[in-house]
Formats: C-alpha cells, structure tokens, sequence
C-alpha cells in the first residue's frame, strides 16, 4: 500500500487530524458529539487535478463514542491550506484550532463530516 509520503495530503496530516479531531470534540460543548472521538482518518492517494478544481477530498474517518462509526469526511480547502497543498508544504499549521467547532459540521445520524481548512 502506497503510504502517500510524497504529498502534502500524507499519513502524518491525516495522523495529526486524527488526534487533532478527538481533542476538539473533547472541547466541545455538543451533547451529541460529546464523549466521540476519531479512531483514524483514511489517507488515500488524491487526485490533485481534482483537487485543484473542487478544494476538497472525500475520504473516511472512523468516529464516535467507541471510535468505530465509519464517516465519510469531506475536507475543503481554503486559500491557506490550497497554496500550502501546491507548493508541497505541510497541511497540519492549517487545521484550525481545537478550542473551537466552527470549522466542524458533522452529522451524528448521516455519519458524515465536513471540515474546512484554512
């Protein structure tokens, strides 16, 4: 399995959001999502042609009281996180900050998941 190394979108972001997200729920003060946390977050090679045209990727990511829900997680790009992504530099400085859900959607019934880099 290809461990996508050579891409900004590689194993250490998608570790990094992984541990990332369990903190923000953690912060959170939703009774729906209080208590979840995320068991990992599927770090698939991209299309970056694709990418480039739509500012997002859809992948999955494991989340909820035990960690085990599968989610399908939609990531989108900001201006930060886009011209980080083309020049080949590390996404993680564009998550935002885990004090916060405003750059969360998720919904706990379609197990889906949207997060919005900067």
């Amino acid at each position: 399995m290809k461990k996508n190394l050579d891409t900004p979108f590689n194993e250490g972001f998608c570790n990094h959001l992984e541990y990332h997200l369990g903190r923000t729920f953690r912060n959170s003060d939703r009774a729906d999502i209080m208590g979840f946390w995320c068991d990992g977050v599927l770090c698939e090679p991209i299309t970056e042609a694709e990418l480039k045209k739509t500012h997002r990727i859809e992948t999955s990511a494991w989340i909820g009281r035990d960690g085990q829900d599968e989610y399908l997680m939609t990531i989108k790009f900001g201006k930060k996180s886009l011209l980080h992504f083309n020049k080949g530099e590390d996404l993680i400085d564009t998550i935002p900050g885990e004090e916060s859900t405003h750059w969360i959607d998720i919904d706990t019934n379609k197990r889906t998941i949207e997060i919005r880099l900067k």
